[in-house]
C-alpha cells in the first residue's frame, strides 16, 4: 500500500510538491479500500487480491499531479483519482485471464489462485465499482469514461487478431487504446476537476495521451535492451511469449540479406533458451533498436511540447521530466 514514505512514480524535484501528492495518495489509499468493500466478504477478497499486491499508483498520481494546475484539494479530484485506478485494475484482471499469467505485482494473479470465472467477474465488478464512482462526478465525467473503457477493450480485442494491413500500424492502434487512453484520462481528469482552463485541459490530455504511447513502448524497448540486474525485468519475456514489440515490428521490416538469421529466429517459436540469447543478441546490436528509441524519444518530445500552455513551476517541471525519464528509460 502506498504510504506517505513512498517514492512517487513520477520524478517530483519539488519537496513541498512532493509531500502534498504523498499525502493525497493517502487518502486515494483509503477511498480505494473503502469503495473495494461488498456485501458479500468473498467478492471483498478477490477485489483486493490485486489492490494488496501493490502497484506505483502511476495513474492516480497523475491525477493528482494533474490537479495541481487548479484546486488540488476538491473531492471530485480525490473521486477521480480512484475512478481511475478501480479501472486500471479490473482491465489487470481480465489481462490476466487472456494472457494465461501466474503472476501479477509479485503474488499470485487471480487467475491462478482461484480460477479464470472468478477473475472474469470481479474485473467485472471492479468496472462497475468504477462506473458507480464516476457517476457521481456528472454526465460529462459518464461520456469521458465510457469512450475510454471503450478505446481500452478495443485495444484488448485488437491485441487478439491478425493485423489486416501494416503490423506496425496496427500494434500501435493497439497501444494507443490499451494503455495511451485510460493515462490520457488521468491528466485529463486532474486539469478537469480541479478546475483547469480548457487550454489547460486540453494540453495535459494531449500529454497524457503522448506519454502513455511512450510509457508503454519504452517497455518494449526494455524487454530487448535491458540487464535484468539492472531493470528488475527478465530480458526477452515478450519476445519469449511471442507478444509483439516495437524494436522486432522494425526489424521485421529490414530487407537486408544480413539479417536473415534474426528474421528466422524472430519466425519461430523462441522457448529455448539458446535460441532467445542469440535473438536477443542479435536484437540488441541492430538498428531497430535505435529506431525504437529515436520514436519513443519523439513521443516524449510531443507530449513536452503539449504543456507549452502550462505556467512554469514545479508541476510542469515534473511533467517534463517524467517524458525525459521514458525517452531515455534504462529500469
Amino acid at each position: 500500500m502506498t504510504t506517505t514514505g513512498s517514492a512517487l512514480a513520477l520524478p517530483v524535484l519539488d519537496e513541498e510538491l512532493a509531500g502534498r501528492l504523498r499525502e493525497r495518495l493517502v487518502e486515494v489509499e483509503e477511498r480505494l479500500e473503502r469503495e473495494i468493500i461488498s456485501e458479500a466478504p468473498y467478492i471483498t477478497e478477490v477485489c483486493r487480491h490485486l489492490l494488496h499486491a501493490g502497484g506505483k499508483r502511476f495513474r492516480p498520481l497523475l491525477v493528482l499531479l494533474a490537479a495541481e494546475t487548479g484546486k488540488p484539494d476538491a473531492d471530485d479530484v480525490l473521486v477521480a483519482s480512484c475512478v481511475i485506478e478501480l479501472t486500471h485494475l479490473a482491465s489487470l484482471y481480465h489481462d490476466d485471464v487472456m494472457d494465461e499469467a501466474l503472476v501479477r505485482r509479485g503474488a499470485d494473479s487471480a487467475n491462478a489462485r482461484w480460477d479464470n470465472h472468478v477473475a472474469i467477474l470481479a474485473g467485472d465488478w471492479l468496472f462497475s465499482k468504477s462506473s458507480e464512482l464516476t457517476s457521481l462526478l456528472g454526465p460529462e465525467a459518464v461520456r469521458i469514461q465510457a469512450q475510454t473503457f471503450t478505446r481500452l477493450v478495443e485495444g484488448q480485442i485488437l491485441e487478439t487478431v491478425e493485423p489486416p494491413g501494416d503490423p506496425l500500424e496496427h500494434y500501435l492502434r493497439v497501444v494507443e487504446g490499451k494503455t495511451g487512453s485510460l493515462i490520457a484520462t488521468s491528466a485529463r481528469y486532474g486539469a478537469m476537476f480541479s478546475g483547469g482552463s480548457p487550454e489547460t485541459v486540453q494540453a495535459l490530455t494531449a500529454y497524457g495521451e503522448k506519454m502513455g504511447i511512450a510509457f508503454q513502448l519504452s517497455d518494449d524497448i526494455l524487454d530487448v535492451g535491458s540487464e535484468s540486474d539492472e531493470s528488475g525485468k527478465t530480458p526477452g519475456t515478450d519476445l519469449r511469449e511471442g507478444v509483439p514489440t516495437l524494436p522486432v515490428m522494425f526489424a521485421r521490416r529490414s530487407t537486408d540479406p544480413a539479417d536473415a538469421r534474426l528474421l528466422e529466429l524472430l519466425a519461430g517459436p523462441l522457448d529455448d533458451d539458446a535460441r532467445l540469447a542469440e535473438t536477443l543478441d542479435l536484437l540488441r546490436a541492430h538498428p531497430a533498436m535505435g529506431e525504437a528509441r529515436d520514436y519513443v524519444r519523439r513521443l516524449a518530445a510531443d507530449a513536452t511540447a503539449a504543456l507549452m500552455p502550462l505556467d512554469d513551476g514545479p508541476v510542469k517541471e515534473a511533467l517534463a521530466s517524467f517524458a525525459d525519464h521514458i525517452a531515455n528509460r534504462t529500469s
